[in-house]
């Protein structure tokens, strides 16, 4: 079975089965990048530290958006 849409030549769906997320929620970026709490990583959010993205009601980390800020600081 393909991943290819029928009524679009040529372009693939996205597959569902990602082994490394694209975004990750505001709690899991402040643990897993700097051992912060839900409400400190809330609040490293809100002041900017750490970078997010609204979908709809969600507010995301972009894991890409994290390794970057880590490149650039060490």
């Amino acid at each position: 079975m393909s991943a290819v849409d029928p009524g679009v030549t040529g372009r693939r769906r996205p597959s569902r089965k990602r082994k490394t997320p694209l975004t990750i929620s505001v709690p899991e970026a402040g643990e897993i990048y700097f051992g912060l709490s839900k409400n400190g990583s809330y609040d490293a959010a809100a002041r900017g530290d750490i970078p997010t993205i609204k979908v709809g009601k969600l507010l995301r980390v972009p894991v890409r958006a994290m390794e970057k800020l880590l490149d650039k600081a060490g």
